[in-house]
Formats: structure tokens, sequence, C-alpha cells
């Protein structure tokens, strides 16, 4: 169900639409915001923010440039009929979608002595498998489309942008279960890009340390944003940007844009929410 229905008009179904799991809060939020301003109408995923999405449906309007159509819609992302069901409900409230962010992760902490199988089925579902069953509903969407074109039309091909972590490049054992499903989603990346050309483009974003969390002090998360070859990690305008430039560029798919400061080529010993600044 929709928060807030806006009858569309020709030039918000002109625009291109794009869904952003996760889209109410943190890195979402501010991906939503930067679309927005670029000439996107933005299809807003969220499950237990639901204020907070409506406050970011306010902002993209008043973030667009131009006339946008803005709205959030309810998932659970580890079940699939709901995965299904938000799909269906944001084809038929903006009658197309052009491109998928898959921004929402679940991150619980496990280690491999206390891994269990709910723990990786729960971070499976939600991290791997709703991703590649939006990229799945986006290529049949696709299809559609094609199918009921003009002969000779040309159509850009449509964009899943799946979010990931410098850590698959930086690995360490904290936040075992996680990590599994993200490893997971960054070869689906490879798969998708073959298995759904060229209707569609399959990129990934790895972010390093951007924001802080209830684990990390003002002050350690300062000091931990340093530590990269750059002097910084990555911020949540240097991700937003570089998901524009994945969605916006046509010549790429199956690769992942690392965006951390380079701190993928330092070792970590444990996760940044674990780690004693220097």
């Amino acid at each position: 169900m929709t928060l807030a229905s806006v009858p569309s008009s020709p030039s918000r179904q002109a625009r291109r639409t794009v869904l952003i799991t996760g889209g109410a809060r943190r890195l979402g939020r501010h991906m939503a915001l930067t679309l927005a301003q670029q000439g996107w109408n933005v299809a807003i995923h969220y499950r237990h923010s639901e204020s907070d999405a409506k406050n970011t449906i306010a902002d993209c309007s008043i973030q667009s440039s131009e006339e946008g159509l803005f709205d959030a819609f309810f998932a659970d992302l580890s079940d699939e009929t709901s995965v299904r069901a938000l799909w269906d409900a944001v084809v038929q409230h903006f009658g197309t979608v052009d491109a998928v962010v898959n921004s929402a992760s679940t991150f619980n902490h496990d280690t491999a002595q206390t891994f269990g199988y709910p723990a990786l089925m729960q971070h499976l579902a939600a991290n791997t498998a709703a991703p590649v069953l939006l990229a799945q509903c986006l290529h049949a969407h696709r299809q559609k489309l094609l199918a009921a074109a003009t002969p000779g039309t040309e159509q850009a091909p449509a964009v899943v942008v799946n979010l990931l972590d410098q850590k698959l490049w930086n690995p360490n054992p904290d936040f075992f279960s996680y990590t599994l499903s993200k490893a997971a989603l960054e070869a689906a990346n490879t798969l998708l890009a073959q298995a759904l050309a060229p209707l569609v483009r399959v990129v990934g974003v790895a972010p390093g340390l951007t924001l802080t969390s209830h684990m990390l002090s003002d002050e350690q998360f300062q000091a931990l944003h340093q530590l990269s070859p750059l002097g910084r990690s990555s911020t949540p305008d240097d991700v937003a940007a570089t998901v524009a430039f994945a969605l916006n560029n046509r010549s790429i798919t199956g690769t992942t844009l690392l965006v951390d400061g380079g701190q993928h080529l330092m070792k970590f010993e444990r996760d940044f929410s674990l780690m004693t600044p220097p």
C-alpha cells in the first residue's frame, strides 16, 4: 500500500522511475534525494520506517527540480510474496520502472563460532534473494515493454544497482552471515549481468565506512573514517553520486565500483564497528 497516492501527469510519466529499497533512511534516503534532484521519479521502499518514508517523500518533492512523482511502499524483503507485491504495487502506481537500487540490508552480528542456519537464512533472504528477485521482475517488465513497443524503437537498458561493502575486498570474520550474503550478491552481479543483458545492466557499488551507528561514538567514527590511503572514506554524497553515475552510464555492467577512499587496500582485522581507533 502506498502512503500518498498522487495522480500521474504526462510530465511525471516522462521521467524515469527508480525503486530504492531501504530508501526512507540513511544512505537510501540520501540516494532518493539525489535522484529526485536529478529528475527521477522515486519509489521508496520501507519496512519499519513509515514516518521516515513520509519525510523522505516530502523532501524529494522539495529537492525535485521539476514536477515529479514520489511515493513509499511497504514490504518485508525476507518474504518472497511481499517482494513480488512490492514490485506489482510500484509498477501499477508509476506505470513503468527503469531502475532498482538495492540499498536495504539486514546487518546483524554473528561469528563463525555463533553461526547458525536461522541467521544465515535471514541475511540471505533480505540481502541476496530480494535483490535477485527484483532484478528478475525488472527484466520481465522490460520484456513486456519491448514486446509492446513499435519495432525498431531503441530503449536504454534498465539498471539494477546493488549496494555492497568494501569488506568483501578486505575480509574479516565479523558479521559472518551478513558478509556471506553480500558475497553472494556480488557474485550475482556477474551472473545477472550475463543472464539479463541486453535489457538490464547490473552494477555493484561498494562503500567504505560512510555513516556512524549506535556502535560508534562520533569521535570513533571520525577516527575510523580517516583510516584510508586518501585520508577519508566515502561520504553519503560520494555514494549517491556513484549510484547516479552507474544508473546513467550505459556501458557499465557486471562490475562493482568501490567508493571507499581506498579502504579496501588496507588490512583490517575487525569490522569497523568493533575496531578501536588508533
